[in-house]
């Protein structure tokens, strides 16, 4: 994957939104997802499905339930890096048609 491809995969807010949680949490369940993030279970689904096509998460049974954690520490790094510097800079975009 090139890093075109891993920005188109982690841009998108209830994508990224889940990366960060799972940043805090190191791994859920998609109900877990469902009840932070006040989506719809196939909503969330269909994005956890898209971030472990991509490679950005992957998944491990428990039981019934599939449980989910970001693919390796670099990516984890990146989320971080990400999330901070966001917190740094004062105005990103002002306006909501550039991005």
């Amino acid at each position: 994957m090139n890093g075109i491809s891993l920005l188109k995969c982690i841009c998108d807010e209830t994508r990224f939104e889940i990366l960060e949680i799972l940043q805090k949490n190191k791994e859920l369940c998609v109900n877990d997802f469902v009840e932070k993030l006040k989506k719809d279970q196939p909503l969330v689904s269909h994005h956890l499905k898209t971030l472990k096509k991509c490679g950005i998460v992957k998944s491990r049974d428990e039981g019934k339930k599939a449980m989910y954690s970001i693919s390796n520490n670099q990516l984890s790094v990146l989320i971080s890096s990400i999330t901070n510097a966001s917190k740094k800079i004062p105005v990103l975009c002002s306006d909501d048609s550039c991005c």
